[in-house]
């Protein structure tokens, strides 16, 4: 292994961190595919243990991406449905919030 583990910074985006989860199992997976059979049963053991957790966690890698693609297209489709329920509350809302935001920059 070239590299050393990285670990997560704490102002990470849930894209990051997920890319980073799997950058790690990769280097992991790489370390345990060129860790050749040494003949030492307990390194072998130990070998097999970890590549079995590296597949594991692959998959709940994916699971956790699909779960989070899933609510967020869940919460799009829920605010596009009250947006063409209430299209001049949306639209107040809108130009509210705008006005704010251009209050606050031109304050600065």
């Amino acid at each position: 292994m070239d590299a050393p583990l990285r670990s997560f910074p704490p102002d990470s985006t849930p894209q990051q961190a997920s890319h980073n989860l799997r950058h790690m199992v990769d280097e992991i997976d790489t370390f345990l595919r060129s860790a050749a059979d040494t003949g030492d049963q307990k390194f072998d053991a130990v070998r097999e243990r970890l590549s079995m957790q590296v597949r594991q966690m692959r998959q709940q890698i994916e699971e956790l991406n699909e779960s989070a693609a899933a609510r967020v297209k869940r919460a799009a489709q829920q605010a596009d449905h009250t947006v063409q329920a209430h299209p001049y509350s949306a639209m107040g809302l809108a130009a509210a919030v705008g006005l704010l935001v251009g209050y606050l920059t031109a304050r600065r």
